[in-house]
């Protein structure tokens, strides 16, 4: 999903071919599909049963559909008409006529292609539930803004995103690792899909109003502003009770609790995006992707302590 983004919503002057991917690919986004691999990858490590190329292909398909799903989200949401001279978002490289939709439809493809590529490689090491987590996670970044019924237009975007930046994602790299998952895994990955999905709210309160004119029906614009928000501070509220229940419980380490260090980024962020509204929120978007990977790293020390 697109979330991470600069302040930046002009074109560049006069950007080679190379700029132009490059802002498609939005590499700001990557840290969102990094941070649960990175805590897959800690929960092997600790669990003795890490594999480096396993994990490293985990985190190379993670990116590659990540950018997958921008490009399909900057060629969907032009055909959809959801991109107009109104988005208070970073520039889209199709609606700004710095690539044709043809190409960015290749790129999309291209990059499902070569995730689909470590598959196969994932599929000879861990075996066939591989495809399964693949083929819905390139399914999901399709779905997300394309086919018949879009999950961005119609209020489930938020779920998705829990489930695929959280629990398939921190699932599915312990997994090409262990050849199974284990409860505290699963358990482990809820707060980072939470923090996941955070993201994805502050991209769509941002949005709320251009998303109605263009008949896109997030679950932003179904809740309101005072409802998204309310969302927000939820979600960050809840990543760091979780983290606490399962320190308390024993599921995870006492160290899973240094993931509370990274409040001094969250508090500030839940109070920006509590009283702000408009092109600000880019920033706090950009914030909302500097916590979860924070949390991330600090979770990952934690369970290696």
């Amino acid at each position: 999903m697109n979330f991470l983004y600069n302040a930046q919503v002009q074109p560049l002057q006069n950007p080679t071919k190379f700029q132009v991917w490059l802002l498609a690919a939005r590499p700001k986004t990557l840290p969102a599909a990094a941070a649960p691999v990175l805590l897959g990858i800690a929960l092997g490590y600790k669990d003795g049963v890490f594999a480096f190329f396993p994990a490293l292909a985990a985190l190379a398909g993670a990116l590659l559909i990540q950018i997958g799903t921008n490009f399909a989200n900057d060629y969907y949401d032009f055909k959809h008409g959801a991109d107009t001279t109104d988005r208070l978002g970073p520039l889209r490289v199709t609606q700004a006529g710095l690539m044709k939709p043809e190409e960015i439809r290749l790129g999309m493809w291209a990059a499902f292609g070569v995730a689909a590529l470590i598959g196969v490689y994932l599929i000879w090491t861990a075996g066939w539930p591989v495809v399964l987590i693949g083929l819905l996670s390139i399914a999901a970044g399709v779905a997300y803004t394309g086919g018949p019924f879009p999950l961005g237009y119609n209020g489930l975007g938020d779920l998705f995103v829990f489930l695929f930046f959280g629990l398939v994602a921190v699932g599915g790299t312990y997994f090409v690792q262990a050849g199974t998952v284990t409860r505290e895994v699963l358990l482990s990955a809820i707060p980072i899909g939470l923090l996941a999905t955070a993201i994805l709210v502050v991209n769509n309160l941002r949005d709320i109003e251009t998303d109605k004119k263009a008949g896109k029906r997030t679950l932003a614009v179904r809740l309101g502003v005072d409802g998204t928000r309310t969302e927000f501070v939820a979600l960050v509220a809840g990543a760091y009770l979780v983290t606490f229940i399962l320190a308390l419980t024993g599921v995870s380490p006492p160290g899973a609790l240094l993931t509370w260090l990274s409040l001094v980024i969250a508090v500030p962020l839940v109070r920006t995006v509590r009283t702000k509204r408009g092109r600000v929120l880019n920033e706090a978007l950009a914030g909302a992707g500097r916590l979860e990977l924070v949390f991330a790293v600090l979770y990952a020390i934690g369970l290696l302590l």
